[in-house]
């Protein structure tokens, strides 16, 4: 099976204004070479607001799904990402995977930010999302999400595979909980054993919260194969060896005890 190319883009968010946004992510991308998936932070073209009913998209001609096709495309590489949607009346914070044939698959946030009272804005998905794409196996997650590894694991399918290779993570994480982000995502990457990657904002939100971003691939033994610096907006491509990966989980047969 052929290795998977995952660029990382650890941005400064302008918030709550998408063209700025949409612009600045194309000129971080200029550096980008080729690669099979491009991960950007949660609500990538608004930052994480509570701001729905103004910034909300309904159905697959807004401005964020529109642009993530163009780029997509463009580039011939998936997106991974979430923005705000809008549907039968509801408010989504929706993780989207947009492929180069203008597939899309979705994954509503399961797990809402009490904190920041996003449950209150917001309604919670109720399902997990896997697809299997160029071979891999990849479960879509969301930010706060992280810190519920039961809705993340991972096990064997009729004995013979993981269910899946690769956990996704978008985020809007802010630095004071940076060593949660950090830990909680190599956690989930050692008890799933599967490569998980995380991608996170930097900078100040509209809120004064601050972001140092720490977005980082952790292989399946633990161990940070990304270097990505904090604080820093950064683009960083990460190749995901197959192989590696099969056989470590042969060696350590731990998911068939689950």
């Amino acid at each position: 099976m052929q290795n998977l190319k995952i660029t990382l883009v650890q941005a400064e968010q302008h918030w709550e204004k998408k063209e700025e946004n949409l612009a600045h992510y194309e000129d971080l991308l200029r550096s980008v070479e080729k690669t099979d998936i491009i991960v950007l932070p949660e609500m990538f073209h608004t930052g994480f607001t509570m701001n729905a009913v103004d910034l909300a998209e309904e159905g697959e001609n807004g401005m964020a799904l529109t642009w993530l096709r163009k780029m997509s495309q463009e580039m011939n590489a998936a997106f991974y990402t979430s923005y705000i949607a809008k549907e039968d009346e509801f408010h989504y914070n929706r993780g989207v995977f947009v492929e180069p044939n203008g597939r899309i698959t979705h994954y509503d946030k399961r797990k809402l930010f009490t904190l920041a009272s996003e449950e209150k804005t917001y309604k919670s998905g109720k399902v997990k999302t896997r697809i299997l794409y160029k071979g891999w196996k990849l479960q879509f997650q969301i930010c706060y999400d992280l810190r519920f590894p039961e809705i993340s694991r991972n096990g064997m399918v009729d004995h013979k595979s993981a269910k899946f290779d690769v956990l996704l993570y978008v985020a809007n994480w802010p630095e004071r909980r940076n060593l949660h982000w950090k830990s909680l995502l190599q956690a989930r990457a050692i008890e799933n054993q599967c490569y998980v990657v995380g991608v996170n904002r930097v900078g100040k939100d509209g809120k004064e919260l601050t972001y140092s971003g720490d977005s980082s691939v952790f292989n399946a033994n633990g161990e940070l194969i990304s270097t990505i610096l904090p604080s820093h907006e950064m683009v960083q491509t990460i190749e995901l060896n197959h192989e590696t990966l099969t056989e470590f989980r042969s060696q350590l047969a731990f998911l068939k005890d689950i």
